[in-house]
């Protein structure tokens, strides 16, 4: 599960692998502490039906259709979470969100941009999987100013959509985001790894490096670094887990322009692995 400033992440995946009605309300939950147009877009979020079609249309295409993990509310929300603590570690440390530098905005508006970021990142994925950041790019930019409506007046507005957009397609594989807010939106879209985001591929019989090592992840909790302002403490119930590490989280923080702020750290509980796989045969 991932730990967000107390908050058990771990939403149980198992209601996805059933195709729940339309009509199922979606509801997500974000610490706004102080900042008020962060939840009056969390309640717009929560309020908007077809947003929540779209990640329904995400999770058929990812989970029903491919066999993959969730795509939809609940990873969205994993990830806005973690992209959000992350984003609020960095400007305690010192660091400065481009909202601020580049625009002269405020840090509330910057994490704006990364909460919107994680929300609407995959939603893409409702039309295909394959370059499903640029169709998120292409489903995002009315969403968000439907979003906005009445918190952002212009030109203010056309400037958190472009850096949340900027946020959106640099987190694919070969993104390079060139602003705080879209680097934590980058690394926390790696960091949504412990096991429930396995529990349907696996437990429908996809035993592979991506599946197996995914079930290896037990916990993942981010918190304020001792010589870096990010501690990111990984707990593996067996060494394959390294690979989500090795293969996964690096590519993603690679680039990221979080690599110097971020220190990794992985462990495996308790005296002996856990078996994952009785037997593998090709």
């Amino acid at each position: 599960m991932a730990t967000v400033e107390g908050t058990d992440l771990s939403a149980d995946v198992a209601a996805e692998t059933i195709t729940p009605p339309l009509e199922r309300p979606v509801r997500v939950n974000i610490p706004t502490r102080h900042n008020r147009k962060l939840a009056t877009l969390v309640a717009a979020v929560n309020a908007d039906r077809g947003l929540h079609a779209l990640w329904r249309c995400c999770n058929v295409n990812a989970v029903d259709r491919m066999g993959m993990s969730d795509h939809g509310p609940v990873h969205v929300q994993i990830v806005a979470n973690i992209a959000l603590r992350l984003l609020r570690l960095l400007v305690s440390s010192g660091l400065t969100p481009n909202a601020v530098s580049d625009h002269g905005l405020d840090g509330h508006d910057a994490e704006m941009i990364a909460v919107l970021g994680a929300l609407l990142h995959d939603i893409g994925m409702s039309i295909h999987r394959d370059d499903h950041e640029r169709f998120s790019l292409m489903l995002a930019a009315p969403k968000l100013r439907e979003l906005l409506h009445g918190i952002y007046e212009e030109p203010y507005l056309t400037v958190v959509v472009s850096e949340t957009l900027h946020a959106i397609i640099t987190h694919r594989s070969d993104g390079r985001p060139r602003t705080l807010e879209a680097g934590c939106v980058r690394v926390a879209d790696a960091l949504d790894m412990a096991k429930g985001r396995s529990r349907i591929p696996f437990e429908a019989g996809q035993v592979n490096i991506h599946s197996v090592s995914a079930a290896a992840i037990d916990k993942v909790v981010i918190s304020q670094g001792e010589s870096k302002p990010i501690r990111i403490d990984v707990q593996m119930s067996n060494s394959a887990g390294i690979f989500q590490l090795d293969e996964l989280l690096k590519e993603k923080l690679h680039g990221s322009g979080l690599e110097r702020y971020v220190e990794v750290a992985a462990q495996i509980e308790g005296e002996t692995e856990r078996s994952l796989v009785q037997v593998f045969r090709l």
